[in-house]
């Protein structure tokens, strides 16, 4: 082998470490949203964005655009960092303070609905890229009427239901928490704040405790029940989605504020990069049997997908200098 080759081998071995390493270290995006009890974003895009059924959810899409709807996982904000109540005004909590996401926040008595009881209730949060991090719930006081913006008052100050890390069980974070009386429609607001990063993802859940009468202020007549989307609906809208739902990197999180009308996806107005941090403490759940044998682990390290693919180019290098070198010494 000549000095030059001697050099051009070193070199290509000494780059593919520092390659492997650069990938290792990629940020990792999580994505998700509440499926039981169902989402409002979640129960908009399984009617499907193009074509809602329910009256809620076509006028969602005629104040924020259809973009919303496929992109159902993705209601957060990347430097949250459980600094929620100062980043969220008022009126503003189903959308995140997104601009695309504005029709979420549109206070009405007929969204679809998930029916709900008193006691133990077994939650379900679609894990589209799974990490470490902690679920807070809560619920619309008594008196809570949906005909008027949602309000951080309108709350309780105190979640009923939290959990740190829970497993996966079929591609959804299971846990369980002990759902507080209630009657007639109230809402759940979930906040999952990550805790290998400052990004925290939020859902409203409308839900019916007995009879629907629009609410406790009996506004609206029954609204329909809410629907999750089913894995073939995720999988036929990814391609319109503008969020890698593997969640390991390329997503564009950007959106052009629109006064009059919907956002414009992947505009360069407004980018949310996914960075990496500490943030988020929970309270401890039962951990669920069967955790998903095809998915990550929660809180799987973001970066072992890359570790994989640089793992193998290294060999496939190496393999191709040994055979190189073999082919050189039979032919002298």
């Amino acid at each position: 082998m000549t000095a030059r080759r001697r050099a051009a081998t070193v070199a290509a071995l000494g780059i593919a470490p520092l390659t492997l390493t650069a990938l290792a270290a990629s940020p990792a995006v999580a994505h998700g949203s509440m499926t039981d009890p169902v989402s409002r974003v979640s129960a908009c895009y399984a009617e499907g964005p193009e074509s809602p059924k329910s009256a809620a959810c076509r006028a969602a899409v005629a104040a924020g655009g259809t973009q919303a709807f496929y992109d159902w996982n993705e209601v957060n904000i990347a430097d949250a960092a459980g600094d929620h109540k100062s980043l969220i005004p008022d009126g503003k909590l189903c959308s995140a303070n997104r601009d695309k996401y504005k029709g979420l926040d549109l206070p009405r008595a007929d969204w679809p609905a998930s029916r709900l009881t008193a006691g133990n209730h077994t939650f379900h949060y679609k894990a589209t890229a799974p990490h470490k991090g902690s679920f807070e719930l809560y619920i619309t006081k008594d008196g809570y009427d949906p005909s008027k913006p949602l309000t951080w008052s309108d709350l309780e100050a105190q979640p009923f239901a939290e959990a740190t890390d829970p497993k996966l069980v079929n591609g959804e974070y299971v846990f369980d928490g002990t759902v507080p009386p209630r009657s007639g429609r109230h809402l759940v607001y979930s906040i999952w704040q990550r805790s290998d990063s400052p990004e925290a993802f939020y859902t409203c859940s409308d839900v019916v405790f007995g009879q629907d009468g629009g609410g406790s202020a009996g506004v609206g007549a029954p609204a329909p029940t809410a629907s999750a989307p089913s894995d073939e609906q995720i999988e036929d809208g990814a391609d319109e989605s503008t969020v890698d739902h593997g969640g390991h990197g390329g997503d564009d999180h950007s959106e052009t504020p629109a006064a009059n009308g919907p956002a414009t996806p992947k505009a360069a107005a407004q980018t949310e990069p996914a960075t990496e941090g500490e943030a988020g403490t929970g309270g401890n759940a039962p951990e669920a049997d069967g955790a998903g044998e095809n998915l990550a682990e929660t809180g799987g390290d973001g970066g072992t997908p890359y570790l994989a693919a640089g793992g193998a180019a290294v060999l496939a290098l190496g393999a191709a200098v040994v055979f190189a070198t073999a082919r050189r010494r039979a032919g002298r």
